[in-house]
């Protein structure tokens, strides 16, 4: 299927192009491990919690950095792709008319709550898991 530059790899899986050290798509590298990691950050706006408490539906009450517990939904686009549990970190869109009231927009995954744990983003809540 036509010749390929020079730092192509053939295995049994197929063709694969060797990626460059540190040019990673604008990937962040660790200086330790030379992993890749990108972690979503609060928006303008956005908040990071903790899910707390579900009540069933898509409600459930959430701790969030700021200190406050907010009643939060699964907006319509984002219920099949949200699976949440208490305990699950989340990033939440506060709403504008009512701050005790929220959407949930965002999951974070196991390694993602490691490293905001890392970078102290997390310290706020710490007490809730």
């Amino acid at each position: 299927s036509g010749e390929r530059k020079h730092n192509n790899m053939t295995n049994e899986f197929g063709e694969f192009v060797a990626a460059d050290e540190g040019k990673e798509g604008g990937a962040i590298f660790t200086e330790e491990a030379g992993v890749p990691v990108r972690v979503r950050t609060p928006k303008k706006g956005e908040v990071i919690g903790v899910v707390v408490q579900r009540f069933g539906g898509n409600r459930m009450e959430v701790h969030s950095t700021d200190g406050k517990k907010r009643n939060c939904r699964v907006p319509g686009r984002y219920k099949r792709m949200l699976w949440l549990r208490p305990k699950d970190v989340v990033l939440i869109m506060p709403w504008v008319d009512d701050d005790t009231k929220g959407d949930i927009i965002f999951k974070y995954n196991t390694s993602a709550v490691y490293q905001l744990r890392k970078k102290g983003i997390l310290d706020s809540i710490k007490d809730d898991f």
